[in-house]
């Protein structure tokens, strides 16, 4: 499968609903460990479908963050870089690509808290209005995995 326009879907303005614990690495049970909040991205591509950029603002939190995705075609694969406001600084990359189901699962390696992390990135249920994204964390090398962010995305009409 070509993964080159893999973000192709992800154009426009989105309005995010965002479920995250309130410790990333906390896998305690109940919806008191669940924190949810509203966000908005703007989402673009760039290089004939090589590239994707967003910003996302969380409006109730007072921080934004932004994605940039490149496309290696010699790896035939993305890599995924965030940057938050309230650091200024980017994340290491998550590297994967999407399956022939449409899945796009990335893995990358990060710290959370001083805490060194394996990072997993799945990108699901896209539509031409909708899509998820779902973040995991892995303190034992990616033998388990604690789903610590969901973004669930709803394509605003023009």
């Amino acid at each position: 499968m070509d993964n080159s326009n893999g973000f192709g879907f992800f154009t426009g303005t989105f309005d995010v609903v965002n479920r995250w614990r309130t410790d990333f690495l906390d896998p305690g049970e109940g919806d008191d460990r669940w924190e949810e909040f509203p966000g908005v991205t703007r989402a673009g591509v760039h290089f004939d479908g090589g590239a994707n950029f967003d910003e996302i603002e969380f409006p109730t939190k007072g921080f934004a963050g932004l994605t940039l995705r490149l496309y290696d075609p010699a790896a035939d694969a993305w890599s995924l870089y965030w940057a938050s406001r309230r650091t200024g600084t980017l994340a290491p990359p998550v590297v994967g690509r999407f399956g022939p189901d449409g899945t796009g699962v990335f893995h990358g390696d990060d710290t959370y808290q001083d805490r060194p992390v394996r990072c997993r990135f799945v990108w699901s249920e896209i539509t031409a209005t909708t899509a998820h994204w779902a973040q995991a964390f892995s303190v034992d090398d990616g033998r388990t995995w604690l789903d610590n962010w969901h973004m669930y995305f709803t394509r605003r009409a023009d």
